[in-house]
């Protein structure tokens, strides 16, 4: 099994940690990793956007105005698609742009991802952090302390509590800094670690785990 430093929150190394290989340390598959992406960005798509063809418009039942004898082009309703306030040839119309893909390919790509970050050493574990209130400044010395003050960084906290809530409310206003919960619910990923996903861990240049999220991962993609 590899091995990985652990560190406090004060920065300090505490020793080290192993993690399972089958996890942190496969050959990453882009392939599967791409279209993990395209799934989720595809599926937050609302859908909604919407235009109104020539025969939705109102009005332009008359013929604006005879066919011959005027001098004009011939025209057949003021609301045909080449005119001002007309209707629109081949819009959008609402739909469902929803994309699946199988556990098994799921679970490769988050396992690609992690195993990417922690190849280039940009995984960092942490023994535990926790927060007994929502304090911005506490999560600044935090970063500072592991020295990924000025990097884009993806925290990922084991479970729901009050404390981790609080670690989250603190990275809200820091530019570049995202922290997700790992078993909030979210439609792209595995049962269990929903709230873990490919994208953010590709759009952080730093992710921190704590080592109860290790062990969390660990569990549910090991199977």
């Amino acid at each position: 099994m590899a091995q990985i430093t652990l560190y406090n929150i004060k920065g300090e190394k505490i020793g080290n940690i192993e993690i399972a290989d089958e996890v942190f340390n496969v050959e990453p598959n882009l392939d599967v990793m791409w279209r993990y992406i395209d799934m989720q960005l595809t599926n937050s798509r609302a859908g909604t956007a919407s235009t109104k063809t020539r025969g939705e418009v109102a009005g332009g039942g008359r013929k604006p105005w005879p066919q011959k004898h005027t001098g004009r082009a011939r025209q057949g309703s003021i609301r045909a698609i080449h005119w001002r306030h007309g209707g629109v040839a081949h819009g959008p119309k609402p739909r469902n742009y929803l994309k699946r893909l199988n556990k098994k390919m799921k679970k490769l790509a988050l396992k690609s991802a992690l195993s990417a970050r922690f190849q280039e050493g940009n995984l960092i574990v942490v023994s535990d952090i926790r927060f007994e209130k929502a304090q911005t400044k506490q999560m600044r010395e935090v970063l500072k302390n592991l020295g990924i003050a000025d990097e884009k960084v993806l925290f990922v906290l084991p479970r729901k509590e009050e404390v981790y809530e609080n670690v989250k409310l603190s990275g809200r206003n820091i530019p570049g800094v995202k922290v997700i919960i790992a078993d909030n619910p979210n439609n792209g990923n595995p049962v269990n670690i929903d709230g873990l996903n490919v994208y953010d861990i590709i759009n952080s240049s730093k992710v921190v785990l704590t080592e109860g999220t290790v062990r969390k991962i660990e569990e549910v993609l090991s199977k």
